[in-house]
């Protein structure tokens, strides 16, 4: 046998055991780990149903809101017009009389 060959034995018999001793995880072993990212997972679930029914909540205000709004534009624009008549008719009016 060569001298590097006999450098390289004990690598390759500390290889070869490390290989034949790590081995394939149990089934048990991979339940408790499924069931770890499990519960994790419906948390989360949880965590997003909570955080849309919030979303849809606050959609539904935001439209309400924006109806509101709307409805006050057309309101106020109203009241402009009308305002906007009555000072017409002011100054009108303040033409049509006689300075003393």
């Amino acid at each position: 046998m060569s001298p590097s060959l006999k450098k390289l034995a004990p690598v390759v018999v500390i290889l070869a055991g490390s290989m034949a001793l790590g081995g394939c995880a149990t089934k048990g072993f991979v339940r408790e780990q499924v069931a770890v990212v499990s519960q994790r997972v419906d948390a989360l679930e949880t965590q997003l149903q909570a955080t849309d029914g919030t979303a849809k909540q606050a959609l539904t205000e935001a439209q309400s809101a924006s109806a509101q709004a709307q409805s006050n534009t057309q309101r106020l624009d109203q009241l402009n017009a009308r305002v906007d008549g009555v000072e017409q008719r002011m100054q009108e009016a303040q033409r049509k009389r006689p300075r003393n």
